[in-house]
């Protein structure tokens, strides 16, 4: 099965693909203006974002970068390669690598290779943000503060403090978190909102070494089109059908051409079963059409181009827990 998407809108030919508000995207945290200062050197420095499942690591990455550049849903798990996001102000570039949310349940092959995926990306940056929530810590979130070295600096953000009603929980979050680890600093934000995310920003940027940009200043990512459109694609079936569907879908990118302004996308959709794939189909092939239809108009706001989308769907039963479908499928 099979559906085609086709774009209206087009931008001006040759046009870069710039930092903007894609739909359900978290528009940009406006970076402080003052310039280096004579005595300031400028810094250059990797950081991972760490946390469990579902804390908010991609929105958090999304709105610094100002682009979508890691997909979201309210689905856990939605985050499953490392993706690198680039921010440059007049001071620092900050290169972020997004991390899968630590699994301690589905022991898939899938998972093992994610949870692979955290504890490598941790001991090879300049610093780590670990994200937790402002109410509370929970038992999910003790692995992952276990797998950091201790000899890597992290500044702990307390996310999603605009839903916590109660502020006291989030003084006593903070004190609870001062008997855990010796962080560099404690941080309460909202990554959904923007509240307090230049402070996270500062308190990072202390951390990072003092070198020239790597990545040109208007870049916003090191992933190519061709990755961002897979996964674009994974976050509207997510979006759309999180409660009806489980964590095996994969999404493959098999023709991707750029001719002047336009963008021709072909992409498969895998599932693990046939019952699967009639709930992305949907009746008379509704539901396929949205999540096309939808993820063509965020590729168009992302890539500043019209989009031609192309979706099948195809099942490939065990792909999660097979070594070789992970392979064939990128995820090693």
């Amino acid at each position: 099965m099979k559906d085609k998407a086709q774009g209206a809108r087009a931008k001006p030919q040759g046009a870069k693909p710039r930092p903007q508000e894609p739909r359900g995207a978290e528009p940009r945290a406006k970076p402080r203006t003052r310039k280096l200062e004579p005595h300031e050197a400028f810094r250059t420095g990797t950081v991972a974002i760490v946390g469990r499942p579902n804390v908010g690591k991609s929105t958090l990455l999304n709105r610094v970068v100002g682009a979508h550049v890691a997909i979201t849903s309210r689905k856990a798990q939605t985050t499953r390669h490392r993706i690198m996001g680039l921010f440059t102000d007049p001071r620092s570039q900050f290169i972020f690598v997004d991390t899968p949310g630590y699994q301690t349940q589905h022991k898939s092959a899938l998972n093992r290779e994610m949870n692979r995926t955290v504890g490598q990306v941790a001991g090879e940056v300049d610093a780590v943000v670990l994200v937790i929530d402002a109410a509370g810590w929970d038992e999910r979130d003790e692995p992952v503060l276990d797998l950091l070295p201790k000899e890597v600096p992290v500044v702990l953000a307390l996310n999603k403090v605009d839903r916590v009603d109660d502020k006291s929980k989030v003084v006593r979050t903070l004190e609870e978190s001062m008997k855990r680890r010796e962080f560099v600093a404690l941080v309460p934000i909202s990554a959904e909102k923007g509240t307090q995310v230049r402070a996270l920003l500062e308190e990072v940027r202390k951390l990072l070494p003092e070198q020239a940009a790597i990545y040109g200043e208007d870049e916003i990512t090191d992933r190519p089109e061709r990755f961002l459109a897979a996964e674009l694609v994974r976050e509207r079936i997510f979006r759309l059908l999180g409660d009806e569907l489980p964590y095996s879908i994969a999404v493959v990118v098999d023709a991707f051409e750029v001719e002047g302004n336009l963008r021709r996308i072909a992409a498969t959709i895998y599932v693990d079963r046939p019952g699967h794939k009639a709930i992305v189909i949907g009746e008379k092939g509704a539901t396929l059409k949205r999540i096309g239809t939808e993820a063509r108009h965020a590729m168009e706001e992302l890539f500043g181009s019209k989009v031609f989308l192309e979706t099948h769907v195809k099942v490939k039963g065990g792909w999660a827990d097979s070594d070789a479908a992970l392979r064939q499928l990128g995820y090693r």
